[in-house]
């Protein structure tokens, strides 16, 4: 009731009724433990400081609002409590609780001491063989080589090899077998008697005791699930909250979620697709998505989210939803009654919720039958006889409603087909809410937000393209720096310097050891200074001085080497080191040794995987004789070419031949997007070789205002040597 004040204040009676109704639905069905441990769960999380977000079905429940277990309004969703619970559900319902990686254990071991250690164990799961991995174990049973093996699970065998026919004829009789024993993603059983009533528990190295029983085991039992998972989004949210704090000293409230809804920088970002780092909404689909629908408002982001799935998107739902929202007088309902249930998606179904809507206003099943189908039509129960009760019974409804037979039929089958691959609604709404709580971040503190990112090392993107966006945004970027440099990337005094961890084969304890030393005993003077200190070895030392850790120093790379070098070896320096006085630093007299930026930069890409200046600064093409990102809508229907840095690529298949093809997402020079399509006959005869610089050659092509590039030739162009 306080948490109804807070959320809604005292007049709200629609509030108010649907808190009665909730509250009657969980006592009767004896859930009322299930929200109260999970409240407890999170109000330690608070105490502790811990973001976190309440996500899946829970969403749909104004208790979990009020609670604070989630963040999403029901009311202004219009979503269905009995998409949670209802009186036909007899299996526990969960809440999915997502903390930051570097917080779940924490919560983990917090259940296991609060609850006790016997009354909680972690969620087991039964990994079972498919076809290629049993073909793989039985091939090392019948005592194959690895290259016969491999052979046999890419179809390559012979009619007249007895092993090779029981090899495949087992492998097909042992689909679905169980294989061994795993960890659910985040499971958690607390059972009200002791544990060991139910299931034996095993220990696995991380040392969390584990059920021997999967989630449908333990919902036959009617044991409670919690999902403790872990994702990087909150570890960019918490982290850049602290360095704001840090280096600004900002205090930053991330939960006026309904401000960052109205803010019009935020949603100008979205609309144009400048989303990277951002949790969900980051990758170039996502981005795509977003500014083919004009995305500026939380309804059509939490809508974004939820028709980027696998089953919107492969069912033509996706492209058939875009054009009905760009285009709400060019098309027509399949029945008119769907018109009203799917106003809102225009006829298009787009989440679970839809085939409640559908099930129950359309073929009046009640809403807990309507869950009950949802959910064997997503497979998350066990046999069909249920199913095919409800089955007739949607078709005999809609036969007493005078419903067209081929009509009825045509809508059971979107239900079936979407239902499977859908995403539940206050999901979608749940991840929009972390979706604006890091686009604010990212709108108001980039640098610190993307710094965040790096840190947390999650994202769709690779380390080099963080590193890159937080150039554009600009930030001064420093090589790592024994002088300023922590372990993580950090940013001191404006600057932001590169963690040691980037350092490849550089050594954690040697990183730790030095930072040690220099906040214990003051900067480092100079490089004999340094390896009186720390007594670094010679190869990671080599390797600090080439990232140019010690530009404090003045000398070049070149002589630091010389110098390092000679003093590891010399005997005087363990002397030195054990001096009572301080000891001047010895002197070299070196010929010149000059070095160059692009020897740097390769310096950087060997030791980093990546460079802190225009990469496009190494190739050897001149990019002004390229069509920019900027330019191509000048260009759509022609043929341009571009130069393009490699960020990703995507592979799919065609629908109707299973070819392969390709999406490709390209830098540009400037450091704006670039958009490919590699189909069939262009990704087999110019197929991709590796990161780097490509020239592409193809017709610009515009689809709802997003620009992409049909590659109908491509070839990969070298960097400058040093």
């Amino acid at each position: 009731m306080d948490g109804l004040m807070e959320r809604y204040g005292a007049k709200n009676k629609v509030a108010s009724a649907r808190v009665e109704k909730e509250l009657a639905i969980i006592d009767t069905l004896n859930f009322n433990a299930y929200f109260l441990i999970t409240w407890d769960l999170l109000q330690y999380a608070a105490r502790r400081g811990f973001y976190y977000v309440g996500r899946g079905s829970g969403a749909n429940s104004i208790i979990a609002y009020c609670l604070k277990i989630t963040d999403v309004c029901p009311i202004e969703l219009d979503l269905y409590f009995e998409r949670f619970l209802n009186p036909h559900r007899t299996s526990p319902p969960d809440f999915d609780l997502d903390f930051s990686w570097a917080d779940r254990d924490e919560l983990i071991d917090y259940v296991f001491k609060r609850y006790g250690r016997d009354h909680v164990a972690l969620l087991g799961m039964f990994a079972t063989f498919q076809f290629n991995a049993a073909v793989r174990e039985l091939g090392k049973v019948f005592g194959l080589p690895k290259s016969e093996i491999d052979g046999l699970t890419e179809g390559v065998y012979s009619k007249t090899d007895k092993n090779h026919i029981q090899i495949y004829q087992y492998a097909a009789l042992m689909k679905d077998f169980p294989n061994h024993l795993s960890i659910h993603p985040g499971g958690m059983l607390i059972s009200e008697k002791a544990i060991y009533n139910y299931t034996a528990l095993e220990l696995p190295p991380k040392g969390f005791a584990t059920a021997q029983i999967d989630m449908f085991v333990a919902e036959d039992v009617g044991l409670f699930k919690f999902d403790i998972l872990s994702q990087r989004g909150l570890g960019h949210i918490k982290d850049t909250i602290q360095l704001v704090k840090q280096t600004r000293g900002i205090d930053i409230d991330i939960h006026q979620v309904e401000k960052f809804k109205k803010d019009k920088k935020v949603a100008e970002h979205i609309k144009n697709g400048n989303t990277t780092g951002c949790f969900y909404i980051e990758s170039p689909s996502m981005r795509q998505l977003l500014k083919k629908l004009r995305c500026e408002d939380y309804k059509t982001l939490v809508a974004a989210s939820s028709i980027i799935r696998p089953g919107v998107g492969q069912s033509g739902m996706m492209q058939a939803y875009i054009f009905r929202f760009h285009h709400p007088d060019k098309f027509s309902y399949i029945h008119p009654k769907i018109g009203e249930i799917l106003q809102d998606t225009f006829g298009v179904m787009v989440y679970q919720e839809d085939v409640i809507k559908v099930a129950h206003h359309f073929a009046g099943l009640d809403m807990g039958e309507a869950d009950v189908l949802r959910r064997h039509m997503s497979g998350k129960t066990r046999g069909t006889e249920k199913m095919e009760q409800l089955k007739k019974k949607f078709f005999d409804n809609c036969k007493q409603r005078g419903y067209p037979d081929n009509i009825t039929a045509e809508i059971w089958r979107q239900m079936e087909s979407f239902s499977g691959y859908s995403f539940c609604k206050a999901h979608s709404a749940s991840f929009a809410v972390e979706s604006y709580q890091s686009l604010y971040l990212k709108t108001y503190f980039p640098v610190e937000f993307m710094v965040s990112v790096i840190n947390n090392f999650g994202g769709f993107y690779s380390r080099e393209l963080y590193f890159q966006q937080l150039r554009l945004e600009g930030a001064q970027v420093e090589p790592p720096s024994v002088q300023h440099s922590e372990y993580l990337t950090t940013i001191k005094d404006g600057i932001v310097y590169v963690g040691f961890i980037h350092i490849q084969s550089l050594e954690e304890k040697v990183a730790l050891r030095l930072i040690e030393e220099r906040e214990n005993n003051g900067p480092y003077l100079h490089l004999q200074d340094f390896i009186e200190r720390t007594g670094t070895p010679m190869e990671q030392l080599n390797l600090l001085i080439k990232v140019d850790a010690f530009r404090f120093t003045g000398s070049s790379k070149k002589a630091l080497l010389w110098e390092g070098n000679f003093l590891r070896k010399a005997p005087s320096h363990v002397a030195a080191a054990q001096s009572l006085f301080e000891e001047p630093p010895m002197t070299f007299t070196l010929p010149d040794l000059p070095t160059s930026p692009l020897e740097d930069m390769h310096q950087q890409m060997e030791l980093l995987h990546f460079t802190l200046s225009n990469v496009f600064e190494m190739v050897e093409a001149d990019p002004a004789k390229y069509i920019y990102a900027r330019d191509l809508r000048s260009f759509i229907g022609k043929t341009v070419c571009c130069l393009g840095y490699l960020v990703c690529i995507k592979n799919t298949q065609t629908k109707k031949d299973h070819r392969r093809m390709h999406f490709g997402t390209f830098l540009d020079a400037e450091g704006a997007w670039l958009d490919t399509v590699h189909f069939p006959d262009s990704a087999a005869n110019y197929p991709f070789r590796g990161r780097g610089f490509y020239s592409f050659t193809g017709i610009v092509m515009e689809d709802f205002g997003v620009l992409t590039v049909s590659v109908t030739f491509m070839e990969k162009v070298g960097i400058q040597k040093t």
